[in-house]
């Protein structure tokens, strides 16, 4: 055999012994955050329960048997009918029921997630830019405007988070004209929660922004003349973003929680948009005269979105922490 066929021999054999480069999809299932992942009953439980309940309120209409907010689809003789058992009157069956006005409580529930949830991640995600924001300049200017911003979420930790919602959302409603009132009420409730939880994002931000300014590549990015909003945000902001997702998915449970307990103290959603607070702040007035499904299956559904969420930004947690790996 010639030189040339052996080499042609050799190329083919190297061609062939190659290993066929992965998917990314298949490089991210084999990860250790993958891994973990699906080694973990707690998470893939979680995950499904809240995955169900997101995907039950975004696809509401299709779902729900009828608008329950729609006042032509109401019919009052349907009111106080128990779960699965025909109404006296009109004979019309409802899986979990109806309340007070004749409204369908599982179309209910699912119309209420739509606004629980809208009013939730809003939050979050206003929460989240403004502390991150604010932590990363207290963080890297330092000086009086570190001391300044760390003051104000000092004085803020004084106080409970929902006294603090109560009150800006008071203050925002008040400044309100009365005929926007209604309209504007999610907005400001939206408002209320942001400000109010803001605080622990911009800690956990400046803490890791003062240890990651004092790093070679924030140091080199300075000797070649970057800006400091250019530092912070391409070179700073990607390396204390895992802290920032946990806080964030623990705090998506925590803000559904409070949205739900100003709308039942009735300073939250008004009753033109209920949310589950709302539906349960109607069931509680029935709970003892034997309307018992009016409360029961709107605050089963609080819990188990809220625990389904907290239960996985606990994982979440675990499963980022570097020093468990």
């Amino acid at each position: 055999m010639s030189d040339a066929s052996q080499g042609a021999s050799r190329h083919t054999d190297a061609s062939a012994e190659k290993p066929t480069p992965r998917s990314r999809f298949g490089r991210a299932w084999e990860s250790d955050f993958a891994w973990k992942f699906r080694h973990s009953p707690v998470a893939i439980i979680a995950s499904a329960v809240a995955l169900l309940i997101v995907l039950a309120a975004i696809f509401a209409p299709l779902i729900a048997p009828v608008d329950p907010f729609d006042p032509g689809a109401l019919n009052l003789m349907n009111g106080f009918t128990p779960p699965g058992t025909p109404n006296a009157f009109t004979g019309e069956t409802f899986l979990l029921g109806t309340d007070d006005q004749g409204r369908d409580v599982f179309s209910t529930i699912l119309y209420g997630l739509r606004i629980s949830l809208f009013v939730g991640v809003s939050a979050v995600l206003f929460a989240m830019v403004l502390g991150v924001t604010l932590g990363l300049i207290a963080g890297y200017v330092g000086g009086w405007v570190d001391t300044i911003i760390m003051r104000i979420a000092d004085i803020q930790l004084t106080f409970p988070s929902i006294l603090v919602a109560m009150l800006i959302f008071g203050i925002a409603k008040g400044v309100t004209p009365v005929e926007y009132r209604d309209q504007m009420a999610i907005w400001v409730l939206i408002l209320a929660i942001g400000l109010s939880d803001w605080v622990q994002f911009a800690r956990v931000v400046r803490g890791a922004t003062l240890v990651q300014a004092g790093r070679e590549y924030v140091q080199a990015a300075r000797l070649i003349g970057r800006k400091g909003p250019a530092i912070m945000l391409r070179h700073i902001l990607p390396n204390v973003l895992s802290p920032v997702l946990v806080i964030a998915t623990i705090s998506l449970a925590l803000a559904i929680i409070a949205e739900a307990t100003l709308s039942f103290l009735g300073v939250g959603a008004p009753p033109t948009q209920p949310s589950l607070g709302t539906l349960i702040r109607i069931g509680q007035g029935f709970l003892f005269s034997g309307e018992w499904w009016i409360l029961f299956f709107p605050a089963l559904t609080l819990l188990a979105l809220a625990l389904s969420v907290n239960l996985l930004g606990d994982w979440l947690r675990d499963a980022l922490n570097p020093r468990l790996k």
